[in-house]
């Protein structure tokens, strides 16, 4: 008996392992291995983070369904989504391929109630030609078709825009995007989609929708931008070396008081061998805890191998322009690489409220105080002779600059900074790094790390919203929204480059996508009364203009004999 029990747990535990170890997935069979974007939507997570009468408490919701012109079938959908035939507590999967001719966009799902389903899609495409293949059905009315069988739905529409050439080169003459794409054979072809040929057995993606998350995200670079080299302002510049073999993976998690983003870019073997050389090593924070100031908007801090630079225009076939260039300015590519470490920051403190000089502003008694930040660029010297000579080369070109625009900076051999502040330059040097900022924590440990205090920012433009009742509006559902943002970035692991976003909220107790359901609607609802003002405001307008037209005189009778 306890061997028996011992072979179960062998076989469960190897289960477990082939699972988490397998390459290929089953979100993907109905996604075209090169589509340009895709994303994967768990229902089941976002119906219970946002349940439906929850988006029915948003403004726009409650304004679109009060509207009497919206179709019946539409309102059945809006008083609750099963209505439609669609499980939306299971995976939604949207996605886009590009081709020669433009594109498709495409959204599929699960069907819980075929019945609903068939006769939700005869609604939505009424007039449409209907046919059925292989136990399929399908509906197409240009530019739509929907396919469905008993399980599965894949609703398909032609995107002739989404192939840039062809949008740039589009005019009367073109062929018509209705002759020029089968809509109905595009859809039955993702329905016959073989596993080889869909994101299956994409090991990639079989990581990403691995990963948890409310939103998985897909974008294949290569895909996206392929063309682009063919371009009449880019044949000049190797610019596929940047989307070759280039896609990002993506999740995004609504927690409470918060938005995860967690994302990994890969790049083609020439870019990826690139990084993995002259990658940076961990953001410098003494630069940071230098800021002389507490009250910081905005920080951004990032560290590379200068080398790099190089080797990245050696690669795109512009080195020779960039020293053409920096001639002008008195220095080579030679000279920048040897005076810079590799270590940057910018940053933004102490927001000042500045009388606005906008005459317009002034005239008609609506003054603005201009916000105003003190700006700190700062960077890492190398070579301390070769960085002079820099100074010197940006002194000559200074002179150029209009008197009116503040520029300070200073060095101290091992740092440089410029800002528009001289007392503030001066601090950043006289100041030893004793500032240990609360949000260092959030975004060290990377070559790259980034720090917005929206709520800082808000506060400093609050004078601004005051004088219009919208604005206001608007100001006051901003404010109680958003709190601050880390990022940070840049680590090679896996074959890709990591990269993670996190979006604080005010209000820390209640799920993200909730407050984000009621703000937007706020705002869309907002944007829909503007829209309705103006319109009227313009109908107005049109009507005063007819009334003052005035009738030409009618010409003088001509007299019989004269």
């Amino acid at each position: 008996m306890q061997t028996n029990f011992r072979n179960a747990l062998l076989t469960v535990f190897s289960v477990l392992i082939f699972a988490s170890c397998t390459k290929t997935n089953k979100e993907g069979k109905f996604i075209p291995k090169n589509a340009a974007i895709a994303v994967l939507v768990n229902g089941a997570s976002l119906s219970t983070k946002l349940p439906w009468n929850d988006v029915k408490q948003n403004e726009l919701f409650k304004q679109m369904y009060a509207d009497t012109s919206i179709p019946a079938f539409v309102k059945q959908a809006l008083d609750n989504p099963d209505n439609s035939g669609i499980d939306t507590k299971t995976d939604l999967l949207f996605f886009a391929q590009k081709d020669t001719i433009g594109g498709i966009v495409a959204f599929t799902g699960t069907i819980k109630d075929a019945e609903k389903f068939r006769l939700f899609t005869l609604d939505v495409t009424k007039g449409g030609v209907q046919s059925e293949r292989d136990g399929v059905n399908y509906v197409s009315k240009y530019p739509v078709c929907v396919g469905w069988n008993k399980e599965r739905f894949v609703y398909l529409a032609d995107a002739p825009q989404m192939n840039m050439q062809n949008a740039m080169m589009h005019d009367s003459n073109s062929v018509s995007p209705a002759k020029s794409r089968d809509i109905g054979a595009a859809c039955k072809n993702i329905f016959d989609l073989k596993e080889d040929n869909s994101l299956a057995k994409n090991e990639k993606f079989t990581e990403l929708v691995k990963k948890t998350g409310d939103i998985h995200f897909w974008m294949n670079s290569e895909e996206l931008y392929k063309g682009t080299a063919s371009m009449p302002a880019m044949v000049m510049v190797n610019i596929s070396k940047l989307y070759e073999g280039s896609f990002t993976a993506a999740t995004v998690n609504f927690e409470n008081g918060k938005i995860l983003m967690d994302a990994k870019s890969y790049a083609g073997k020439e870019m990826t061998d690139l990084y993995k050389k002259y990658g940076g090593k961990n953001i410098d924070e003494d630069m940071i805890k230098r800021l002389p100031s507490k009250d910081v908007a905005a920080v951004f801090a990032m560290s590379f191998k200068p080398e790099g630079i190089k080797e990245f225009l050696k690669l795109l076939g512009v080195e020779a322009y960039a020293n053409m260039g920096l001639a002008v300015a008195g220095f080579s590519m030679d000279d920048f690489i040897k005076a810079n470490k590799g270590d940057i920051l910018i940053a933004l403190t102490d927001l000042k409220h500045k009388p606005s000089t906008d005459t317009s502003a002034i005239l008609n008694n609506a003054k603005t105080d201009n916000v105003e930040p003190d700006i700190i660029f700062a960077s890492s010297i190398g070579d301390k002779e070769a960085f002079n000579f820099l100074i010197k080369a940006g002194e000559k070109l200074g002179k150029d600059v209009p008197a009116g625009i503040p520029i300070a900076y200073n060095s101290d051999g091992k740092l440089f900074a410029i800002g528009n502040s001289k007392e503030n330059i001066d601090k950043y040097f006289a100041n030893k790094g004793t500032n240990n900022f609360d949000f260092l924590s959030k975004i060290n440990g990377n070559p790259f790390g980034g720090y917005i205090n929206l709520q800082f920012i808000l506060k400093a433009v609050e004078t601004n919203f005051s004088k219009d009742s919208t604005a206001k509006v608007i100001y006051d559902a901003s404010i109680k929204m958003w709190d601050n943002v880390y990022m940070k970035g840049g680590n090679f692991e896996g074959g890709g480059i990591t990269q993670t976003m996190e979006i604080n909220l005010m209000d820390k107790s209640t799920n993200s996508l909730k407050q984000l359901n009621q703000y937007l609607g706020l705002l869309s609802k907002i944007k829909m009364e503007q829209d309705k003002k103006r319109k009227m405001s313009d109908m107005s307008f049109d009507e005063f203009d007819k009334d003052k037209m005035v009738a030409p005189p009618a010409s003088p009778a001509v007299k019989e004999g004269n």
